[in-house]
C-alpha cells in the first residue's frame, strides 16, 4: 500500500476523467490526499474525499499565489483553474473543514517566485502573505488539524515567522514539496515536522543536493506525495501525473536509502497515518 500525501485531483486537469483515476488508484492500493489551494478546489477536494469510503482524504487552504494582493499580475494555471481570493474568509474554510473527511489545513505558506519589482511593493506583498499565513496557522490551532506548508524561495521567513508565533506554530506538520537546503531540512527535523518528496527530487536545481537532504532524512519524517498533475516522476512517459505514479518517488527512496520498496512503503505509509490521523 502506497499513500499519495499530496494530490490534486481536484484541480481543473482531471475534470474529464477523474473517476476513472481514482478508481485505478484504488484498485492498485494506492491512498491520496487531495489538497485545496482555494475555496473552490478545498470544496472540491472534500466532495471527491466524501463520495468514496476510503483511501481518499482531503485538506483545505487557501495557498499563497492564489491570495490576489492587486501588487502582481495573476498568471492563470490552466492545470488549475483560476480561483483568486482576495482575503482569507476564516469562518468559511472552518465551516468547510468540518467534514470528517478533512485531515489537515494546506496547502498554505509563502511563495515569492513571482513578486513585485519595487522594494515597498515587495515588502507589502510579503506582508499579506504573512498574514494569510498566520490566520490559516490559527484556524489548524482551533481544529487541532496538522498543517501542509508550501514554501518556495522562503524558507527564511517561514522559520522566521514560526519562530516569532510560537503559539501558532503547529506541532504537526509537513513541508510539502521539499526544496531546500541541508540547513533548511535540519530546521524543519528539529521542528519535528515530516518531510514530503515527489518528482522534483529528480531535478538538478543549483545548490540543492536532493540525494544528499534523503540521506540525512529519518524514515520516519519521510512522506511520499506527487503534487499530481505537477511534477512527473523521471520514468513516466505521460504529461501529467497522477496519484498511481508515487511509486517511482518510493523506488528512488528507497534506493537512496539502501532498504527495500516494500519497508520503505510500509514506513511511509505508518508516517502518513500518524501525520493525518488516516
Amino acid at each position: 500500500m502506497l499513500i499519495d500525501t499530496h494530490a490534486h485531483l481536484n484541480f481543473r486537469a482531471f475534470e474529464k476523467d477523474r473517476e476513472k483515476v481514482i478508481k485505478k488508484c484504488l484498485e492498485n492500493n494506492v491512498w491520496m490526499i487531495n489538497v485545496g489551494s482555494n475555496f473552490k478546489t478545498s470544496k472540491k477536494a472534500v466532495e471527491i474525499a466524501e463520495s468514496s469510503e476510503k483511501g481518499i482524504s482531503a485538506s483545505i487552504g487557501l495557498h499563497p499565489i492564489n491570495l490576489d494582493t492587486g501588487l502582481i499580475k495573476l498568471k492563470p494555471d490552466k492545470l488549475e483553474g483560476e480561483n483568486y481570493e482576495k482575503e482569507f474568509d476564516y469562518e468559511r474554510y472552518k465551516s468547510l473543514a468540518s467534514s470528517k473527511k478533512v485531515v489537515a489545513i494546506g496547502e498554505i505558506g509563502l511563495d515569492y517566485y513571482w513578486k513585485p519589482k519595487t522594494k515597498k511593493k515587495k515588502e507589502l506583498f510579503k506582508d499579506k502573505q504573512r498574514e494569510l499565513l498566520l490566520q490559516q496557522l490559527k484556524l489548524a490551532k482551533e481544529l487541532n488539524l496538522p498543517v501542509i506548508f508550501h514554501c518556495r524561495m522562503a524558507n527564511n521567513d517561514l522559520f522566521k515567522i514560526l519562530s516569532e508565533n510560537p503559539d501558532l506554530r503547529p506541532k504537526k506538520a509537513v513541508a510539502h514539496s521539499f526544496v531546500g537546503t541541508v540547513d533548511d531540512i535540519k530546521k524543519d527535523l528539529d521542528l519535528g515536522y515530516y518531510i514530503g518528496f515527489n518528482g522534483i527530487i529528480f531535478k538538478n536545481i543549483e545548490g540543492i543536493d536532493f540525494k544528499k537532504v534523503i540521506e540525512i532524512t529519518p524514515l520516519d519524517k519521510i512522506l511520499i506525495e506527487t503534487d499530481c498533475p505537477y511534477l512527473v516522476p523521471k520514468g513516466v512517459e505521460a504529461k501529467r501525473n497522477e496519484p498511481i505514479f508515487v511509486k517511482y518517488i518510493a523506488e528512488h527512496i528507497a534506493k537512496v536509502k539502501k532498504i527495500s520498496f516494500e519497508k520503505l512503503a510500509e514506513i511511509t505509509t505508518q508516517n502518513a497515518r500518524e501525520l493525518f490521523n488516516i
